[in-house]
């Protein structure tokens, strides 16, 4: 049927991995008859996990939309990744969706996903809900988690929904605001006696969170006169809007407990797209402003995903004015190239069904559009905004990659280029000084995924390497070297004759040269020789083949042979002066220091701290976060060849908790016990090469 965006719910679900979103939306599916049997993870058969390697590896990589129709309403629901290592995904459905659905377990109750899904919706300042599943799970205790929510989350959080037990067996469920109980199909059951009392207490905490979306709601409530129906449901609507009501609800997705109801609160209280908030248009001079949707305006679409398959490039979208329609040529305001539309569809998980038409407000895909990448804006030519791109946290995570088979180089570059275009939240590139290409993603089974889409998707094999280190070399001593360079060998002969100084500097990493000779013991036109031998030299040290900075090099005499003197005999002789003095000179390594800066729990503080000791690092301060209450910021410096695995460490450290970023700032000498490990590694890996 024909929507409108009145008619419509966009809908997010978040929440750690096994929490059950996917089983959610099968639940949705198949109470609606989209489906005829529910789908399980475990067998490959659910809707939003249809990826290949999804179904190898049995936990949700990407996000995908589930166009879900209730009473005349479609609920276009993204389930999104659990996992911490696909963020990137959430941070592109959030782009787009009105409210989040945040899933805990009954049995687990809070954890780290519940916490970060409540940072993302607060972050983006959507709506938040609440969804405890597994009420069939042994152990699971709904008012135990309830009470953990509204102890973490405060008074905003109160229960729309709650379960009739039987044991350890839910067998139906209580709805707070109707005051009516249904069993697992949706049907009237008999109100429990003692439900009354829970939903007494919970409609008092209700009332009064609905007061204070409105005087005059505020004015009856101080009076204790009872809100009607239209009061009560507008003033939830107003609070979950603006984050002063967080409802609760709760069901089995395998059993279909509360699903009917989940999806008949979400048409009833969720905002839909005209409701929700704006989006942020950006003009040419960079500036930023709210851009409303408009069902009657010129047509537009904002590209918040991308995915390949074998058949192409598929760009999911959400309207943002007026309707989209095939027959239209459409302008990407990024690159100002015309598209004309043609494929045009409404997703759900693998399966695309086509149309002609996508309303404003609501979700569909284009496929083919070869140059349309995520955070594109589509619109007609001269009738269009652009609107702001996505923002992803810089990926901390960075490994080398290099090619299984020999020669298959470009065919990998050539695959991180697609793949980059599904997922923007890693970056690539070739390090121009070890010459390697560095992969950075979230962490490890991010870049594991990566690995493996190219060896599935594109046929190249690739393996993963820590990162090389850029470190350095320099002297610590002054000293005086003679070069010479003489061969004769019949005919023109060779000869260059140089004193060099070689003393530590600290004005620039970059070699300074200075020429102290006087009356023209070399002449004026080799003294650039010289230079040019001695920069040929110093890309290379002698402890480890690192490039030497801090390095004063003056030519203060010499000598030379009017006719077998030359350029290249200069230089040569600059470079035995460099090979024979620096040895000399207390050569020494050098390691890059970062600083760094960690956001942590409070109750992490002693174990991060100990583990930078470990690493060396030298803590600088430790300041409560303002935006985060019960996290600490901890400033360090750090040897940056210590932190090769530091992502994982830190997320096994905090739970997941934990983020940090870490920026070079300058470069150290390596202390002398950890040198002769460098050392060591440098020359068998030149001996490999």
């Amino acid at each position: 049927m024909g929507y409108t965006a009145n008619d419509i719910r966009n809908i997010c679900l978040l929440g750690h991995g096994g929490d059950g979103k996917s089983a959610l939306c099968e639940s949705m599916l198949f109470t609606t008859k989209a489906i005829t049997r529910l789908g399980k993870r475990a067998d490959g058969t659910t809707v939003s996990d249809f990826d290949d390697e999804e179904k190898k590896r049995q936990y949700s990589i990407s996000s995908s939309v589930i166009p879900v129709e209730y009473n005349k309403c479609k609920l276009n629901v993204i389930d999104n990744p659990g996992y911490f290592d696909f963020a990137g995904q959430i941070v592109q459905s959030l782009r787009v969706v009105d409210a989040g659905l945040i899933c805990l377990t009954a049995k687990s109750g809070i954890g780290v996903g519940t916490e970060k899904g409540w940072k993302y919706l607060a972050k983006a300042g959507l709506p938040a809900m609440f969804y405890v599943s597994k009420l069939d799970e042994e152990h699971a205790n709904f008012f135990n988690v309830l009470d953990s929510l509204r102890e973490m989350f405060g008074a905003s959080v109160i229960p729309f929904t709650f379960p009739i037990m039987q044991g350890e067996t839910a067998v139906g469920l209580v709805d707070l605001i109707e005051k009516k109980a249904y069993d697992a199909n949706g049907k009237e059951i008999a109100l429990p006696a003692d439900a009354n009392d829970r939903i007494e207490e919970y409609m008092a905490e209700l009332n009064e969170q609905v007061a204070e979306t409105d005087e005059a709601l505020m004015e009856k409530f101080f009076m204790e006169e009872p809100f009607t129906a239209e009061e009560l449901q507008t003033g939830i609507k107003a609070g979950i809007r603006d984050r002063s009501v967080t409802p609760v609800f709760c069901g089995c997705a395998y059993t279909g407990l509360g699903t009917t109801n989940l999806m008949a609160n979400i048409v009833k209280y969720a905002p839909n797209p005209l409701e929700g908030k704006p989006m942020t248009k950006v003009d040419d001079e960079g500036g930023e402003s709210e851009f409303k949707l408009d069902p009657n305006g010129s047509p537009m679409a904002f590209v918040f995903n991308t995915l390949a398959d074998q058949y192409g490039k598929n760009s999911y979208f959400k309207v943002i004015s007026g309707d989209m329609e095939d027959t239209l040529t459409v302008t990407n305001v990024r690159t100002g190239d015309s598209e004309k539309l043609g494929n045009m569809f409404f997703p759900k998980g693998k399966d695309n069904t086509k149309t002609s038409k996508v309303c404003c407000g609501d979700i569909g895909v284009f496929t083919k559009l070869a140059s349309v990448k995520t955070g594109d804006t589509l619109g007609l030519p001269g009738k269009t905004v652009r609107i702001k791109g996505m923002t992803y946290d810089e990926p901390m995570y960075k490994m080398a990659v290099y090619a299984k088979v020999k020669g298959t180089e470009d065919k990998i570059a050539a695959g991180l280029v697609k793949l980059n275009e599904e997922d923007a939240s890693f970056t690539y590139g070739n390090d121009p000084e070890t010459k390697e290409m560095i992969i950075a993603g979230v962490c490890d089974i991010h870049l594991s995924v990566i690995i493996a889409k190219l060896l599935s998707k594109y046929k190249v094999e690739a393996v993963l390497k820590p990162a090389k280190i850029a470190y350095r070399e320099t002297i610590k001593k002054k000293v005086e070297i003679h070069g010479r360079h003489k061969k004769q060998s019949g005919g023109h002969g060779q000869f260059g004759d140089v004193y060099i100084r070689f003393e530590p500097q600290s004005e620039s990493e970059e070699m300074i040269f200075a020429d102290e000779t006087v009356g023209g013991c070399v002449p004026k036109n080799f003294i650039p020789s010289v230079e040019k031998g001695l920069r040929n030299c110093v890309g290379k040290g002698v402890l480890a083949g690192y490039p030497v900075v801090f390095l004063k090099s003056t030519l203060y005499f010499g000598s030379y042979h009017p006719v077998d003197s030359s350029d290249m005999a200069f230089q040569t002789a600059a470079g035995i002066a460099y090979k024979e003095g620096l040895p000399t000179a207390g050569p020494t390594l050098l390691e890059p220091i970062g600083e760094l800066k960690v956001l942590i729990p409070d109750n992490n503080m002693g174990d991060v701290i100990g583990d930078l000791n470990k690493r060396r690092g030298r803590v600088m301060g430790m300041n409560p976060d303002p935006e985060n209450p019960g996290y600490q910021i901890v400033e360090a410096e750090v040897p940056m060849g210590e932190m090769t695995s530091y992502t994982i460490d830190l997320r096994a450290m905090s739970q997941g908790r934990g983020s940090y970023t870490l920026k070079f700032v300058r470069y150290e000498e390596v202390p002398q016990m950890n040198q002769a490990k460098i050392i060591e590694d440098a020359k068998k890996e030149e001996e490999e090469a």
